[in-house]
C-alpha cells in the first residue's frame, strides 16, 4: 500500500512544498542585500584604514548621494544636516591635535548652520587638513572646503557659490525685487523675507571672510567672500579648478587613487545609510600607522 500525505509523496518521496519555496526565496531576498551591504561596509573601512596608514592621518568621509524612494517614485535628495555636523565634530574630537585630517567631500550642500559648524571645527584643528573633492562640493560643501589648508580636486570637479537661499528663492533675488519695486507695492511677507535675506547674506559673508583671512590678505578675503555670497551666479553655478586658482584659493589637482576607489564603494543605494564615516576610535599620534 502506498502512503501519501502532506509531507511525503509517492513511495515516501518528500513532496515539494510550494509555500516553503516562497518562504525561502523571501528570506534570501531579505538577507542577501544585507550581506552585500556588510561586505561593502567592510571594504570601505579597510580602504579607509589603508589610506590612514599610508598618510598617517585620520580620513573622514562626508558623502551624499542622490537617492530615490521606490514608493511612488518620489526622489529623495540628501544634504548636510545637523547629524552630519555632530558626527564629523566627534571625529575631529577623537583626532589628536598633531594628526592631519583628510576629508573626502561629495555633497550638493545643505544646512548653513551645520556647514559652518564643520568649517569652524576644521579651521580650529591645529594639524593640516586636506579636503578631497572627486566630483563636487556645492554651497555648504564649498564653505567646508574653504576651511581646509589644502583642497585637492579631480580636474573636472567643481565648487559652487555660497549665496544663502531662503526656501525656494535666493536671498539676493529677494533683495533685488525689493530694490526694483515701489515699497508700497510690496506685501509685508516679502518685506520680512527681505530683512531676513539681508541678514543671511551678511552672516554668510562674515563667515567666509573669517575662513579666507587665514589663507590670504584680509582685503582679498573680503573681495572673494563678496563674490561667492552676493548672488553673482545662480546657486548651482560650477566653479572649476582653473577659476578657483585664479581666485587665489589653495587648490590643486591629482586625487590619490584610493579616493576614487573609495567613491566606488558608495553606490547609489535605494535606502538610507550614514553619510559621515570614520573608524570610531580615539587615535594617538603613533596609532596612525599601526592600528
Amino acid at each position: 500500500m502506498v502512503i501519501r500525505d502532506n509531507i511525503t509523496g509517492k513511495g515516501g518521496t518528500p513532496a515539494v512544498d510550494f509555500l516553503s519555496i516562497i518562504w525561502i526565496i523571501f528570506l534570501l531576498s531579505a538577507f542577501l542585500p544585507m550581506l552585500h551591504q556588510r561586505r561593502i561596509e567592510a571594504a570601505r573601512l579597510h580602504l579607509i584604514r589603508t589610506f590612514e596608514r599610508k598618510k598617517n592621518s585620520r580620513l573622514i568621509t562626508l558623502i551624499h548621494r542622490q537617492e530615490a524612494l521606490s514608493f511612488l517614485g518620489i526622489p529623495l535628495t540628501r544634504y548636510i544636516n545637523i547629524e552630519d555636523s555632530e558626527q564629523l565634530l566627534r571625529a575631529i574630537r577623537l583626532t589628536p591635535e598633531d594628526m592631519p585630517i583628510d576629508l573626502v567631500l561629495h555633497t550638493p550642500g545643505g544646512l548653513v548652520l551645520a556647514a559652518e559648524q564643520i568649517a569652524h571645527a576644521i579651521l580650529k584643528h591645529p594639524a593640516r587638513v586636506t579636503v578631497y573633492i572627486p566630483h563636487y562640493a556645492m554651497s555648504g560643501g564649498t564653505l567646508i572646503a574653504l576651511a581646509a589648508d589644502e583642497i585637492v580636486m579631480d580636474e573636472n570637479a567643481v565648487l559652487g557659490p555660497v549665496d544663502p537661499q531662503l526656501g525656494e528663492y535666493p536671498a539676493a533675488s529677494i533683495l533685488k525685487v525689493i530694490e526694483e519695486k515701489d515699497k508700497n507695492e510690496i506685501d509685508d511677507r516679502t518685506l520680512i523675507l527681505g530683512d531676513i535675506a539681508r541678514k543671511a547674506m551678511r552672516q554668510v559673508r562674515e563667515s567666509l571672510i573669517e575662513l579666507l583671512a587665514e589663507k590670504m590678505e584680509r582685503q582679498k578675503a573680503e573681495e572673494l567672500a563678496t563674490i561667492l555670497s552676493e548672488g553673482r551666479w545662480t546657486h548651482d553655478y560650477p566653479i572649476g579648478v582653473e577659476q578657483l586658482i585664479k581666485m587665489g584659493l589653495p587648490v590643486k589637482t591629482g586625487l590619490p587613487r584610493e579616493i576614487y576607489q573609495l567613491m566606488e564603494l558608495y553606490p547609489q543605494p535605494a535606502g538610507r545609510r550614514p553619510s559621515v564615516q570614520y573608524v570610531p576610535l580615539p587615535y594617538s599620534r603613533r596609532d596612525g600607522g599601526r592600528r
